[in-house]
């Protein structure tokens, strides 16, 4: 059973990140989430010192939820873990959580400066991982050129083109992932069948490091829990 503070601190999360998909980051105040909480402002001050770490802590808590949502697919089917399937389950997922999906589109006037914050260092270098073992397990082809560039700028487009042009917003979100699959597929992964051992080592490998990320995740979200205050 969690601890009460844990789950007021989530209370507080929740409600702050419902008026920040409505007000956008400036407008929000620590007033605004204490009363749609139902608690003093005080009470939220002691979990996070200012309005900037909880809103921190609510951008660790959305990428822990769906790195973990990631991760339970793995470990079902480890086939997930082909570039394909992978980066277009992550698509899917990810389309689904309104505040991820304004974190990546760098929506300024919803995160102010959190954009620039929320975890992207860590994804980054997630997804430098994923690609280089990949690579090293054959089931990237090595010949294009710019690789890391090139999947990089191929999955993009999907991400932020709803944002550029409206054409496209008749094409159902599935059917949508079902394109960016045949692309990486056809784009990235060599012919034929990838060999079973490959894919099981590099689940194996993924999956350690996105429990790795999670459990860094989950830590952070409750930094400063007042259940870990002495006395």
């Amino acid at each position: 059973m969690s601890h009460p503070n844990r789950e007021r601190a989530d209370r507080i999360l929740d409600a702050a990140g419902e008026l920040l998909l409505r007000m956008g980051y400036r407008k929000v105040a620590i007033d605004d989430i204490a009363r749609a909480v139902g608690i003093g402002k005080g009470t939220v001050y002691l979990h996070w010192r200012n309005k900037e770490l909880l809103f921190q802590a609510l951008m660790m808590r959305e990428s822990a939820d769906l790195t973990d949502e990631i991760l339970s697919v793995i470990k079902a089917d480890p086939a997930m873990i082909l570039p394909h399937r992978m980066i277009s389950s992550s698509f899917l997922v990810t389309q689904r959580r309104p505040l991820v999906m304004a974190m990546l589109r760098g929506n300024a006037g919803m995160f102010g400066s959190l954009g620039d914050l929320a975890l992207r260092k860590q994804q980054d270098e997630l997804r430098g991982q994923f690609e280089d073992a990949m690579l090293r397990r054959g089931l990237i082809r090595a010949d294009v050129p710019n690789v890391t560039y090139a999947l990089h700028a191929a999955t993009l487009g999907f991400y932020l083109g709803d944002t550029l042009s409206d054409e496209f917003d008749g094409i159902a979100l599935e059917e949508k992932a079902a394109v960016l699959a045949h692309i990486i597929r056809t784009s990235f992964e060599p012919a034929g069948e990838p060999d079973p051992l490959a894919v099981a080592d590099v689940a194996a490998e993924l999956g350690s490091a996105l429990e790795a990320l999670v459990s860094g995740l989950r830590q952070g979200i409750y930094a400063h829990d007042p259940a870990k205050a002495p006395g």
